[in-house]
Protein backbone atom coordinates (compact mmCIF):
# COMPACT_ATOMS: atom_id res chain seq x y z
CA UNK A 1 0.00 0.00 0.00
CA UNK A 2 1.19 3.49 -0.86
CA UNK A 3 0.10 6.60 1.02
CA UNK A 4 0.55 9.87 -0.84
CA UNK A 5 0.62 12.69 1.67
CA UNK A 6 2.72 14.59 4.17
CA UNK A 7 3.38 13.63 7.82
CA UNK A 8 2.53 17.14 9.00
CA UNK A 9 -0.82 17.20 7.22
CA UNK A 10 -3.91 16.91 9.43
CA UNK A 11 -5.69 14.60 7.01
CA UNK A 12 -2.62 12.46 6.38
CA UNK A 13 -2.26 12.04 10.14
CA UNK A 14 -5.67 10.37 10.34
CA UNK A 15 -4.44 7.70 7.92
CA UNK A 16 -1.10 7.33 9.69
CA UNK A 17 -2.91 6.80 12.99
CA UNK A 18 -5.01 3.95 11.61
CA UNK A 19 -1.97 2.33 10.02
CA UNK A 20 -0.09 2.59 13.34
CA UNK A 21 -3.05 1.21 15.29
CA UNK A 22 -2.93 -1.89 13.09
CA UNK A 23 0.85 -2.14 12.64
CA UNK A 24 0.18 -2.23 8.90
CA UNK A 25 3.04 -2.03 6.37
CA UNK A 26 2.89 0.86 3.90
CA UNK A 27 5.05 3.19 1.86
CA UNK A 28 4.73 6.92 2.44
CA UNK A 29 5.22 8.88 -0.77
CA UNK A 30 5.75 12.40 0.50
CA UNK A 31 3.94 15.15 -1.40
CA UNK A 32 5.71 18.44 -0.75
CA UNK A 33 3.04 21.06 -0.22
CA UNK A 34 5.58 23.88 0.03
CA UNK A 35 6.74 23.08 -3.50
CA UNK A 36 3.21 22.89 -4.83
CA UNK A 37 3.50 19.21 -5.71
CA UNK A 38 -0.13 18.64 -4.73
CA UNK A 39 -1.21 20.91 -7.60
CA UNK A 40 0.96 19.29 -10.24
CA UNK A 41 -0.40 16.94 -12.90
CA UNK A 42 1.15 13.82 -11.39
CA UNK A 43 -0.70 14.28 -8.12
CA UNK A 44 -3.90 15.61 -9.72
CA UNK A 45 -4.16 12.25 -11.46
CA UNK A 46 -4.41 10.72 -7.97
CA UNK A 47 -6.48 13.45 -6.32
CA UNK A 48 -8.29 15.73 -8.79
CA UNK A 49 -8.87 18.45 -6.16
CA UNK A 50 -5.15 18.85 -5.53
CA UNK A 51 -5.32 17.82 -1.89
CA UNK A 52 -3.78 15.13 0.30
CA UNK A 53 -3.86 12.30 1.14
CA UNK A 54 -4.59 9.58 -1.39
CA UNK A 55 -3.84 5.87 -1.22
CA UNK A 56 -3.10 3.15 -3.76
CA UNK A 57 -3.82 -0.39 -2.58
CA UNK A 58 -3.00 -3.06 -5.15
CA UNK A 59 -4.38 -0.96 -7.99
CA UNK A 60 -7.29 0.50 -6.00
CA UNK A 61 -7.15 4.27 -5.62
CA UNK A 62 -8.97 6.26 -2.96
CA UNK A 63 -8.89 9.82 -1.69
CA UNK A 64 -10.64 11.82 1.08
CA UNK A 65 -9.30 11.01 4.53
CA UNK A 66 -12.58 10.03 6.17
CA UNK A 67 -13.31 7.57 3.37
CA UNK A 68 -9.77 6.18 3.62
CA UNK A 69 -9.91 5.56 7.38
CA UNK A 70 -13.21 3.72 6.99
CA UNK A 71 -11.72 1.59 4.21
CA UNK A 72 -8.55 0.79 6.15
CA UNK A 73 -10.45 0.01 9.34
CA UNK A 74 -12.50 -2.61 7.52
CA UNK A 75 -9.62 -4.00 5.48
CA UNK A 76 -6.74 -4.29 7.93
CA UNK A 77 -6.21 -7.06 10.45
CA UNK A 78 -6.62 -6.25 14.11
CA UNK A 79 -9.12 -4.59 16.42
CA UNK A 80 -11.61 -2.53 14.46
CA UNK A 81 -12.30 1.06 15.40
CA UNK A 82 -15.85 0.89 14.05
CA UNK A 83 -18.41 -0.35 16.59
CA UNK A 84 -20.17 -3.62 15.85
CA UNK A 85 -23.72 -2.58 16.79
CA UNK A 86 -26.05 -0.43 14.71
CA UNK A 87 -26.66 2.24 17.34
CA UNK A 88 -22.99 2.54 18.31
CA UNK A 89 -22.00 2.86 14.64
CA UNK A 90 -24.63 5.56 14.22
CA UNK A 91 -23.19 7.48 17.17
CA UNK A 92 -19.70 7.21 15.69
CA UNK A 93 -20.98 8.56 12.38
CA UNK A 94 -22.83 11.34 14.19
CA UNK A 95 -19.62 12.53 15.83
CA UNK A 96 -17.61 12.27 12.62
CA UNK A 97 -20.28 14.50 11.10
CA UNK A 98 -19.97 16.93 14.02
CA UNK A 99 -16.21 16.99 13.48
CA UNK A 100 -16.63 17.63 9.75
CA UNK A 101 -19.29 20.32 9.97
CA UNK A 102 -19.16 21.95 13.39
CA UNK A 103 -15.61 21.57 14.66
CA UNK A 104 -12.97 21.38 11.96
CA UNK A 105 -13.98 24.40 9.82
CA UNK A 106 -13.64 26.64 12.87
CA UNK A 107 -10.53 24.93 14.27
CA UNK A 108 -8.82 25.19 10.89
CA UNK A 109 -9.77 28.86 10.63
CA UNK A 110 -7.60 29.41 13.70
CA UNK A 111 -4.88 26.93 12.75
CA UNK A 112 -4.42 28.34 9.26
CA UNK A 113 -4.08 31.88 10.55
CA UNK A 114 -2.10 31.35 13.75
CA UNK A 115 0.11 28.39 12.76
CA UNK A 116 0.39 27.88 9.01
CA UNK A 117 0.29 31.54 7.91
CA UNK A 118 3.35 32.53 10.00
CA UNK A 119 5.18 29.46 8.68
CA UNK A 120 4.65 30.87 5.17
CA UNK A 121 5.77 34.30 6.26
CA UNK A 122 2.24 35.72 6.03
CA UNK A 123 0.39 37.88 8.52
CA UNK A 124 -2.51 36.10 10.24
CA UNK A 125 -6.04 37.32 9.63
CA UNK A 126 -7.02 37.87 13.24
CA UNK A 127 -10.58 38.78 12.27
CA UNK A 128 -10.97 35.26 10.92
CA UNK A 129 -9.68 33.91 14.22
CA UNK A 130 -12.19 36.03 16.14
CA UNK A 131 -15.02 34.70 13.96
CA UNK A 132 -13.94 31.11 14.50
CA UNK A 133 -13.62 31.21 18.29
CA UNK A 134 -17.32 31.37 19.31
CA UNK A 135 -18.54 28.42 17.19
CA UNK A 136 -15.45 26.39 18.08
CA UNK A 137 -15.98 27.10 21.77
CA UNK A 138 -19.60 25.98 21.42
CA UNK A 139 -18.53 22.74 19.70
CA UNK A 140 -16.12 22.04 22.56
CA UNK A 141 -18.86 22.70 25.11
CA UNK A 142 -21.01 20.08 23.36
CA UNK A 143 -18.05 17.68 23.28
CA UNK A 144 -17.33 18.28 26.96
CA UNK A 145 -20.92 17.44 27.89
CA UNK A 146 -20.70 14.21 25.87
CA UNK A 147 -17.32 13.28 27.38
CA UNK A 148 -18.80 13.72 30.83
CA UNK A 149 -20.92 10.65 30.03
CA UNK A 150 -18.55 8.50 27.96
CA UNK A 151 -14.87 7.70 27.98
CA UNK A 152 -14.42 8.47 24.29
CA UNK A 153 -16.22 10.84 22.00
CA UNK A 154 -18.71 8.29 20.61
CA UNK A 155 -18.95 5.88 23.54
CA UNK A 156 -16.85 3.68 25.78
CA UNK A 157 -14.34 2.59 23.12
CA UNK A 158 -11.80 4.41 20.95
CA UNK A 159 -13.27 4.77 17.45
CA UNK A 160 -12.75 6.48 14.11
CA UNK A 161 -14.60 9.46 15.59
CA UNK A 162 -11.75 10.12 18.02
CA UNK A 163 -9.20 9.75 15.22
CA UNK A 164 -11.11 12.28 13.13
CA UNK A 165 -10.83 14.99 15.79
CA UNK A 166 -7.26 14.40 16.90
CA UNK A 167 -5.12 16.13 14.21
CA UNK A 168 -7.06 19.39 14.54
CA UNK A 169 -6.96 19.33 18.34
CA UNK A 170 -3.19 18.78 18.20
CA UNK A 171 -2.59 21.88 16.10
CA UNK A 172 -4.63 24.18 18.33
CA UNK A 173 -1.74 24.08 20.82
CA UNK A 174 1.00 25.55 18.59
CA UNK A 175 -1.65 27.96 17.30
CA UNK A 176 -1.77 29.47 20.78
CA UNK A 177 -5.21 28.17 21.73
CA UNK A 178 -4.46 25.05 23.72
CA UNK A 179 -6.57 26.46 26.55
CA UNK A 180 -9.64 25.60 24.47
CA UNK A 181 -8.70 21.94 24.99
CA UNK A 182 -7.21 22.00 28.49
CA UNK A 183 -9.94 24.24 29.91
CA UNK A 184 -12.99 21.95 29.66
CA UNK A 185 -12.31 19.17 32.17
CA UNK A 186 -13.76 16.29 30.18
CA UNK A 187 -12.19 17.34 26.87
CA UNK A 188 -8.86 17.73 28.65
CA UNK A 189 -9.13 14.25 30.17
CA UNK A 190 -10.05 12.76 26.79
CA UNK A 191 -7.19 14.51 25.00
CA UNK A 192 -4.64 13.40 27.55
CA UNK A 193 -5.83 9.83 27.08
CA UNK A 194 -5.99 9.68 23.28
CA UNK A 195 -2.86 11.72 22.64
CA UNK A 196 -0.85 9.23 24.69
CA UNK A 197 -1.90 6.27 22.57
CA UNK A 198 1.07 4.57 20.93
CA UNK A 199 -0.41 5.10 17.47
CA UNK A 200 -0.65 8.87 17.96
CA UNK A 201 2.82 9.06 19.44
CA UNK A 202 4.16 7.30 16.33
CA UNK A 203 2.09 9.51 14.00
CA UNK A 204 3.40 12.72 15.57
CA UNK A 205 6.98 11.49 15.81
CA UNK A 206 7.01 11.32 19.60
CA UNK A 207 7.20 7.55 19.97
CA UNK A 208 8.17 4.32 18.27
Amino acid sequence: MKLYGHPGSTCTRKILTILAERNAPFELVQVELGKGEHKQAEHLARQPFGQIPAIEDDGFWLYESRAIIRYLDEKLDGTRLTPSTLKDRALMEQWISVETSNFTPHAMGIIYEKFFAPMRGAQPDLARVDRALPPLTHALEVMDKQLGKTEYIAGQTFTLADVSFMPYVEYLFPSGHGELITGPANVSRWWNQVSNRRSWQITTGKGK
